[in-house]
C-alpha cells in the first residue's frame, strides 16, 4: 500500500515576513544578550584611577575617556578610547612623559590612603602584627599581637600615630614603623 504525505506550504509572502520578524528579534536578542553580559560581567579595567590621570595628562584627555592602552610591536603605544577611537604614540617618548607626569602629579587622598596601608601592613609583618580592618575615614587600627591588643595606630594630617588605649594622647612619628615601637613592641625575629 502507498502512502503519500500531503502538506499544505504557506504562502510566499508569510514566509517572508515571518524571516524578516525572526532576524529582527534575534538581533534584539543578540543586543538584549551582550548589554545583560557587559552589566553581570564588566571587564576588569587594567588602569587604574592614576593610570588614566597620568595617561589624560599627557594626551590632554580627560581621564575617564581612556579605556586601555598597550604595546604593539615593542614600538608604539596605543590608547584606546572609551567612545571609540584610538592613538598611537612612540614608546620611548611615551615612557619619559609617564615618568614626567608620575614625578609631578600628587597623590589624592584614596591614593595616599592606599599606599599608607600597604606601609602599615608592611610594618606590622615586621613587628610580627596583625591588624584588623582599617577605618579610612580616620586611617586607624587596632593591633594585636599573639591574640592580645598592643593599641591603636593610625595616620592623619599630622603624621603617623600610636596610641596605646582608645583614650589618651597620640605619640606622633614619622613612619609606621616607628610608632610601633613607641608602643614598646620589639622587631619580630626569625626562629
Amino acid at each position: 500500500m502507498n502512502y503519500f504525505a500531503y502538506s499544505q506550504q504557506a504562502p510566499r509572502s508569510f514566509h517572508c515576513n515571518t524571516i524578516d520578524e525572526q532576524a529582527t528579534a534575534q538581533a534584539e536578542l543578540d543586543t538584549h544578550l551582550e548589554s545583560q553580559a557587559e552589566a553581570v560581567a564588566p571587564t576588569l579595567a587594567p588602569l587604574t584611577a592614576r593610570d588614566r590621570r597620568i595617561i589624560g595628562e599627557i594626551i590632554e584627555v580627560e581621564p575617564e575617556s581612556v579605556r586601555t592602552i598597550w604595546i604593539e610591536g615593542g614600538i608604539t603605544v596605543w590608547v584606546q578610547f572609551v567612545e571609540g577611537g584610538r592613538l598611537p604614540f612612540d614608546r620611548n617618548w611615551f615612557a619619559t612623559r609617564v615618568a614626567e607626569v608620575k614625578a609631578t602629579l600628587p597623590e589624592t587622598p584614596l591614593e595616599r590612603n592606599e599606599r599608607l596601608s600597604d606601609e602599615l601592613e608592611e610594618a606590622c609583618t615586621a613587628f610580627g602584627l596583625y591588624h584588623v580592618e582599617i577605618d579610612w575615614l580616620s586611617f586607624s587600627t587596632k593591633l594585636y599581637q599573639d591574640g592580645h591588643f598592643v593599641g591603636f595606630v593610625g595616620c592623619n594630617h599630622q603624621g603617623w600615630y600610636a596610641r596605646p588605649r582608645q583614650y589618651g594622647v597620640n605619640r606622633v612619628a614619622g613612619s609606621a614603623e616607628q610608632v610601633i615601637a613607641l608602643l614598646g613592641v620589639r622587631t619580630a625575629v626569625a626562629a
